[in-house]
């Protein structure tokens, strides 16, 4: 499997690398990279998967959570490994000095690695 995701460059910008199956034949971290893309998405945003995203401006004016849509999120990535847990960050400042929404994931492999990513939406 192949997805692009992409990497601080340091400079303030990003990059596009390619993340592939490992050499142990292990897709944990395309299917990671794919999740905290979709965590980032707006609904219906995906031009393949309408359900994916989080609808950010329509939770705010029909006051449905957020963590509804993460977890349906969480629940369709967590056959891909052993443990999955996505977890808010409370009252996450990015870079602009903003308040944004902010997760943390915890994954547990299927071979038992332990994979932890922040991901600021």
């Amino acid at each position: 499997m192949r997805i692009w995701g992409r990497e601080p460059d340091g400079k303030g910008g990003y990059t596009w690398v390619e993340i592939t199956t490992d050499s142990n034949g292990m897709n944990a971290n395309v299917y990671l990279t794919a999740l905290t893309q979709v965590l980032k998405l707006n609904l219906l945003e995906s031009p393949f998967y309408a359900n994916y995203g989080i609808p950010q401006y329509q939770t705010m004016i029909t006051q449905v959570f957020p963590t509804y849509y993460v977890m349906l999120t969480q629940q369709q990535y967590a056959p891909f490994f052993a443990s999955l847990v996505i977890s808010p960050i409370k009252n996450y400042t990015g870079a602009s000095g903003h308040y944004s929404p902010a997760y943390n994931i915890q994954a547990v492999t299927k071979s038992g690695a332990v994979l932890n990513k922040e991901i600021a939406t």
